[in-house]
């Protein structure tokens, strides 16, 4: 403990705050919040017997902190979470990417709302739901939304109506065909039924429904049948959890993995949906404390809290006392409580939400070992089977790719720990073998461009050559002659059965049918294949470009790669006007009027060409 600390600990107030732990660097390692500052960061300092690793390893990384003092508990607890959230110390816990969760917004302030999807939470006073771990999910419920409900998604209101409109998927009150009264009855509606307030919506819609059949509206009638209609089909699918009131339902679960907190939001005695959060934490922490952490952080910015928050496990009497203040004032005024239900449907619905965190630690861990299975694992078992010294972390692929010798290319991918390196890919035009089929050569030229004169350290673990013996006898001839390399080993790869050749070996080694090592060599052997049949596609399509643009009066091979490098595709540049045309490099009004042309007159020539056929 340096100078600078045992000062401020001697000026330490008797008062609420917060506290915030700084590096070497300056850098915040820590936030936590105090009833009283100078108890609780005193305690820091004196013996460590009792703190845990976690602690201990953040105090001898404490060369500075400073305090700021509040009026309150409450207050230190809000702006802990502020802090926390801004500068997400290393030794807090916290959840996991919580800045990238979706949110759904309903913008009340506008004279005619929208509904969409947002990351960024203002205070424009717009109604706010969420957050949302699932964007999938999010997504999905917005496009039903707007099937139930024909809301606006135009940024700013038209002077006339958009095709939404005329699809029936729009009231179009940019144009003035829906009452604002009408429109903000269905805004209702929708805040409801994001809310989960189903049987109120089905209410109110049988209310509308039947006062515009009264009033002959029949057309308005019947649109809000098929919304009603719509939305009790809905409602079918939630089931009934307890039986009135608004309530979270949190399960926890913790493995070597992590911590995952799993809520089930129920809304008006309905379970309406469900997320998980993951958080990061450390075997020392207790359940209690994480739990805390993780209502600060999620409550912090939940667009709703309801009136009670229901738990698997009880906080301390202080803790959850703060925390039910706190939520209390968020929810303004209204009580909120924070309850650790012993029996009954509130105490199912917990453990049921334990059960499902459960299950995903479970799915996690499984989808972690196939993941390794199908990468380290992979690469092991291919060693194993090839009879190699050490597993071939890092191995180079190499295809070839030509229509009869035309535009000849290869291809190299890289695989590191059983996943392509992209950033290591290559691609070669072959020059050697122009205008005739050769793979052997164009294998000769590609190895020689690779091998030839590359430092023994820069070497993969492994070659892999997709081909048959002819391939990679014509691989191994650069390799170890001209090149040199006399370890590295060296495999063909039949086109058919996956049959691999090793160097020397008359008979191939033919990998179990369902091996991940076979899995393997086939990602391989297929990322090869399509790296090559793209750059041959990309090359074959500019060879014809030119050969078109050869017919055109004025435009020579600089003014060709000129329109090919400013327009990038035939198609841009037959839908390109005069002026469009001028703007690429070296070309002037008579060459972009001669290429407008000559387009223009071909697509006329297919007109009355289409035109005869159809009359004969």
């Amino acid at each position: 403990m340096n100078e600078t600390v045992e000062e401020k600990l001697k000026l330490l107030p008797d008062k609420p705050g917060v506290y915030i732990m700084k590096n070497e660097q300056g850098k915040i390692i820590y936030v936590g919040k105090a009833v009283v500052l100078k108890n609780r960061v005193r305690q820091y300092f004196q013996s460590n017997k009792n703190h845990t690793p976690k602690v201990r390893a953040m105090v001898s990384h404490i060369a500075d902190f400073e305090i700021i003092m509040t009026h309150s508990e409450v207050e230190a607890l809000i702006l802990e979470c502020n802090l926390i959230k801004k500068h997400r110390p290393r030794y807090n816990i916290s959840l996991k990417d919580d800045k990238s969760y979706p949110y759904v917004k309903v913008t009340v302030q506008e004279d005619f709302p929208r509904v969409f999807i947002t990351r960024r939470v203002l205070k424009d006073g717009a109604r706010y739901f969420g957050p949302y771990t699932n964007a999938t999910a999010v997504h999905e419920s917005l496009k039903l939304l707007r099937r139930l409900f024909p809301l606006r998604t135009c940024r700013h209101l038209q002077e006339r109506p958009c095709l939404e409109y005329h699809i029936k998927r729009c009231l179009a009150p940019c144009a003035g065909k829906v009452e604002k009264d009408d429109y903000d009855a269905m805004i209702r509606a929708v805040l409801l039924f994001l809310e989960g307030r189903t049987d109120d919506v089905e209410r109110e819609l049988q209310f509308r429904m039947e006062a515009a059949a009264d009033a002959y509206h029949f057309e308005l009638a019947a649109r809000l049948r098929d919304q009603l209609l719509a939305v009790r089909k809905v409602a079918e699918k939630q089931n009934i959890v307890t039986g009135s009131g608004d309530q979270d339902a949190v399960g926890m679960a913790r493995s070597e993995i992590g911590v995952v907190v799993q809520i089930f939001f129920i809304r008006a005695g309905k379970m309406i949906g469900r997320e998980h959060f993951l958080l990061q934490s450390t075997e020392e922490e207790s359940d209690e404390a994480i739990l805390a952490a993780f209502l600060q952080q999620y409550y912090h910015r939940a667009a709703f809290i309801p009136r009670e928050v229901l738990l698997p496990l009880e906080l301390p009497a202080a803790e959850r006392e703060l925390l039910e203040a706190w939520l209390s004032e968020k929810k303004r005024k209204a009580k909120v409580q924070i309850l650790c239900p012993q029996r009954g449907t509130k105490h199912d619905i917990v453990a049921m939400a334990a059960g499902n965190a459960q299950k995903y630690l479970a799915d996690e861990a499984a989808r972690i070992k196939q993941a390794n299975d199908q990468t380290r694992g992979a690469v092991e078992e291919l060693g194993r089977y090839l009879g190699l010294r050490n597993p071939p972390d890092r191995m180079e692929c190499f295809d070839i790719s030509h229509i009869q010798g035309s535009e000849t290319v290869a291809s190299m991918v890289v695989f590191e720990g059983g996943l392509p390196k992209k950033s290591d890919y290559r691609r070669f035009k072959i020059q050697s073998t122009e205008g005739k089929p050769d793979d052997f050569l164009s294998m000769r030229e590609v190895t020689t461009r690779r091998y030839v004169g590359l430092p023994e350290n820069e070497l993969p673990d492994l070659i892999v050559i997709d081909g048959g013996k002819g391939q990679l006898s014509s691989a191994l001839e650069i390799i170890r002659q001209h090149a040199g390399h006399k370890k590295v080993p060296v495999v063909g790869l039949a086109k058919q059965f996956e049959l691999v050749f090793r160097e020397g070996e008359s008979e191939p080694v033919v990998l179990p049918r369902h091996s991940q090592a076979l899995y393997l060599i086939q990602r391989i052997r297929d990322e090869a294949h399509r790296f090559a049949i793209t750059y041959h596609r990309k090359l074959r399509g500019k060879r014809n470009l030119v050969s078109v643009l050869d017919h055109i009066v004025g435009i020579g091979p600089k003014r060709r790669q000129a329109l090919w490098s400013h327009f990038g595709t035939l198609s841009r540049i037959k839908a390109a006007g005069v002026e469009e045309l001028m703007a690429a490099p070296g070309m002037n009004r008579p060459a972009a009027e001669a290429v407008f042309n000559f387009f223009l007159a071909q697509q006329e020539f297919r007109g009355k060409d289409k035109d005869i056929n159809e009359n004969s």
